[in-house]
């Protein structure tokens, strides 16, 4: 072993899945650095490696398992995490040899395992994690979870089995870590749950305290607290409960970005009591419509499921139908895969795979008309965009409408002395199916 690894013994982490997962990642290497623990990027450099998996499709617990496979065969000291370890017979059963497993959102479990394998004292002295603690994303912005688990039943997920039933974070804890993360230079706080409408039933709305001010513990006035901070707040993973109506005010007013991340999943009511969706009766098409025509702005992403057990010919139109009308700006389709342990195993009829694909081509061929038409009705306009990145002389941005690495981006043709977290006003000067083109507004932003 190294001699300076004997003194700070190293860690490398490899996080896998949604953003959730990110977060629990941020969590445990925070505290891992705090103890004075060394974090290192590759599997050789580090002295134990910490694998946080995802397992909710098919394919993501291929990854998962591929992943420790090449942890343990660079490095032979590994421990895993995060949703697969809620079954760790299915990690064990091809790695045995894996120090430890333990479920999502086990911060605790992760150092106790950690401490077990790698000891080190904590060094009191030094001060290694800033306020709010370490994170994986860039400077500029962070993801700021609210709960954990969820109360549905959707016949295609098992995320309720692996995390649990809604659990709501504390309004005051939630605005003090937003707090201290705008105060270290995040200027995009990426609010995410598995519910996010859902925050609070669970507490019943209690009451909570920021700023010597009270709040009940719901996501209308999280919302407009966290519009109180000098940061861009963006909402994931928000079902279309009639409550979230009352959101479209506070974009409107500023204090949230107009941007909604909604999991519609499908456009056909059967098939929707069928997934055993929340708010499956609600009339959501005449809901968008209200929402536009409060918010004008409104930009609007989504995710679907094609080839759903049973979807016949006749319903996979319908949902053809129901994007047509609705004009979604950015949505993503995933053909269904069976995961172990959902109850849609037991459907009949299931989509062959030929279908299947067939289908999912279709939807995105006919999303990416959309998508284009509602890029371009934003030619001509100015928006103020955040630069993520420059390359040459091209910056690399987002705008309101779009969320890090799943959205589209805005290409900035030479924008000047910038870096990356700085926001600048542009002219939006053309657009493709996904991204649009822009040119900085001389003596603005």
């Amino acid at each position: 072993m190294r001699e300076n690894a004997k003194q700070n013994p190293s860690v490398g982490l490899v996080s896998l899945g949604c953003p959730k997962a990110l977060v629990d990642s941020e969590q445990i290497v925070s505290r891992l650095r705090s103890e004075g623990y060394t974090l290192v990027p590759q599997f050789e450099q580090a002295d134990l490696v910490v694998v946080n998996t995802c397992g909710f499709i098919d394919s993501a617990k291929a990854e998962s398992l591929e992943t420790i496979g090449e942890a343990l065969s660079a490095n032979g000291r590994v421990l895993v995490t995060g949703c697969m370890g809620a079954k760790p017979e299915d990690i064990t059963s091809i790695h045995p040899k894996v120090l430890g497993i333990s479920g999502p959102h086990q911060a605790d479990a992760v150092l106790s395992s950690v401490h077990q394998h790698l000891p080190r004292p904590h060094d009191p002295r030094m001060d290694l994690v800033p306020p709010g603690g370490l994170k994986l994303t860039p400077e500029h912005y962070a993801y700021l979870k609210i709960s954990e688990g969820c109360n549905h039943k959707c016949s295609f997920c098992i995320i309720p089995d692996m995390r649990g039933k809604l659990r709501s974070r504390p309004l005051g804890m939630v605005m003090r870590e937003a707090e201290s993360l705008v105060e270290r230079g995040v200027s995009e706080l990426l609010v995410i749950s598995q519910d996010t409408s859902a925050y609070g039933v669970d507490l019943k709305y209690q009451t909570d305290y920021w700023r010597d001010r009270d709040y009940e513990t719901r996501i209308h006035d999280l919302a407009r607290a966290l519009g109180e901070l000098d940061a861009w707040v963006r909402l994931h993973y928000v079902y279309p409960y009639p409550h979230v109506d009352k959101l479209i005010g506070l974009m409107n007013e500023g204090c949230i970005l107009p941007y909604l991340d909604i999991p519609f999943q499908h456009g056909s009511q059967r098939v929707l009591k069928a997934m055993r969706r929340p708010a499956a009766s609600e009339n959501t098409l005449q809901r968008i419509q209200n929402w536009r025509r409060e918010c004008p702005e409104l930009v609007i992403r989504s995710t679907f499921i094609v080839g759903f057990p049973g979807e016949t010919e006749e319903e996979f139109e319908e949902l053809l139908n129901w994007l047509r009308e609705a004009k979604l700006d950015r949505v993503g389709a995933f053909e269904y895969s069976p995961v172990e342990g959902a109850r849609a195993n037991a459907l009949a009829d299931p989509v062959p795979e030929e279908i299947k694909q067939a289908r999912w081509q279709r939807f995105m061929e006919a999303q990416s008309e959309i998508s284009a038409q509602r890029l371009e009705g934003r030619i001509g306009g100015t928006e103020p965009v955040v630069i993520d990145k420059i390359e040459g002389d091209v910056g690399i941005a987002r705008s309101y409408g779009d969320a890090p690495e799943i959205d589209g981006q805005v290409i900035v043709e030479h924008p000047g002395p910038v870096e990356a977290g700085d926001f600048i006003d542009v002219e939006i000067t053309g657009s493709d199916q996904y991204d649009l083109f822009a040119r900085r507004i001389e003596g603005a932003g």
